[in-house]
């Protein structure tokens, strides 16, 4: 899908006033072309490529059939408006209807406050088959707050995890791995950490690297079950870093499918929500114990250079990096792509919380309080107003898994030279640009750094 402009004569204009909400329904003029015998397409873009307005202006989602390139003009398309929440009390009539295609059409809308709208269109064909397409708005999305204060004991309860853990010895275990390379070495490493489960991961380095020559990047990853990537370490290695990918279990390496297959299947099956009623039992507390244990294992290496502890990572992967650079000041560089572990108070602000949707909410339609109270240690929101590290994120204006309100609460928050990669009709993913675009931003800071006297 992609943005285009076309001259419209406005016919019909419906306005819809709802508490700090305004939307409008736009009809502009027709034309007509034969139909042919090619698939069905639905696009639907909004009136600015970046989508991005300020609260108070006007949105407006263009939409349109075409069969082989040619504007279809016959039946009608469905729509709904939200703003990323599903099920709505009564009060909340957000705008839905349907739009005649023998109008060329098109849904505006605008909001008093900030956020981020989702349009969601509907086409059924001739022939009876449904086709969807979605494009979403944002209003002022750096003025999106958190949806709750830091908790006032939040220093002073990670302080003490990670008083912890500097108790106990990093007690490293190396195995060569063995790998095509012969500029780099590779191994398996197991460090011990609190809670169990040992930080294991991959690492590589430069071989015959000088005493503190070299910067650290550590790779994190995205929610699931499975095995370090032995690649992410290389590519690290290859380009002059000490390179650790992390698993998020703390689990073996290197094992076949069916053994990570039958993980997720059974022991960690639900370990996002594990524990979730306290913080000394949540899941993501281990984790999160686990980056820093990963960050002593780099930073213990004679290679380091003192400068640069890179963390990278996509959604859950994310979220850790994010983490990582409010839970341990030795972090100068965060890339952080659609983040998750966010906002999870966020249903107490009224808008939608990130992934895993930590907090049930009750029948009355309220958070459940305990997790909610529990949940408020490991958003990744807290950890970014912690984080002075230099970041750079990525935001999918339509995604569902780690909605951008969540990402743009824990961006505003971020207190280093940042910036933001917005993807305004991308859903839940880390594509090629993006991936290459975070790498050449360590890169760059690396740079920076060696430069720095």
């Amino acid at each position: 899908m992609t943005a285009t402009r076309r001259n419209h004569q406005w016919r019909t204009h419906l306005l819809r006033q709802l508490g700090g909400l305004v939307f409008c329904v736009i009809v502009a003029s027709s034309f007509n072309m034969a139909i042919g015998a090619d698939a069905y397409k639905l696009k639907v873009v909004t009136d600015r490529t970046d989508a991005i307005y300020k609260t108070g202006q006007q949105a407006t989602f263009i939409v349109s059939v075409t069969q082989a390139g040619r504007p279809v003009t016959q039946g009608d398309i469905s729509y709904i408006v939200d703003d990323f929440i599903t099920q709505y009390p009564p009060a909340n009539d957000y705008p839905k209807g349907k739009l005649d295609l023998n109008d060329e059409a098109g849904i505006s809308v605008t909001s008093l406050k900030p956020v981020f709208l989702r349009c969601r269109f509907t086409y059924r064909t001739p022939d009876n088959k449904q086709i969807q397409a979605i494009a979403a708005a944002s209003f002022s999305p750096l003025e999106i707050e958190p949806s709750l204060p830091v908790p006032d004991d939040f220093d002073e309860f990670w302080a003490n995890q990670k008083s912890l853990l500097a108790k106990r010895p990093l007690n490293s275990k190396l195995t060569v791995w063995n790998q095509p390379d012969t500029t780099i070495e590779c191994f398996d490493v197991q460090v011990q950490c609190l809670g169990g489960a040992p930080v294991s991961g991959y690492f590589a380095k430069p071989k015959n690297a000088k005493p503190k020559s070299l910067p650290a990047i550590l790779w994190v990853h995205g929610a699931g079950v499975r095995g370090s990537s032995l690649s992410n370490a290389v590519k690290g290695a290859k380009n002059q870093m000490l390179s650790m990918d992390i698993n998020a279990h703390g689990i073996p390496n290197g094992k076949p499918a069916e053994f990570y297959q039958a993980l997720s299947a059974g022991k960690l099956k639900s370990y996002p929500t594990a524990g979730r009623d306290n913080r000394e039992t949540i899941y993501f507390r281990g984790m999160y114990l686990r980056l820093v244990r990963a960050i002593d294992f780099l930073t213990s290496q004679p290679e380091w250079n003192g400068k640069v502890v890179a963390v990278i990572g996509h959604s859950q992967g994310g979220g850790q990096a994010l983490v990582a650079g409010g839970i341990d000041d030795r972090v100068t560089f965060v890339a952080t792509g659609v983040p998750a572990i966010c906002d999870h108070s966020g249903r107490v602000a009224g808008r939608i919380n990130g992934w895993p949707k930590l907090v049930p909410t009750e029948p009355n339609g309220k958070p459940n309080a305990q997790v909610l109270q529990a949940a408020r240690y490991v958003d990744a929101v807290n950890f970014a107003s912690r984080c002075n590290a230099d970041a750079i994120m990525s935001v999918g204006f339509i995604d569902p898994t780690c909605p951008p309100s969540s990402c743009y609460a824990a961006y505003n928050l971020l207190q280093g030279n940042k910036q933001m990669m917005n993807e305004p009709l991308m859903s839940h993913a880390a594509p090629r640009h993006i991936q290459d675009e975070f790498f050449n931003q360590i890169l760059k800071h690396v740079k920076q750094k060696q430069e720095d006297r």
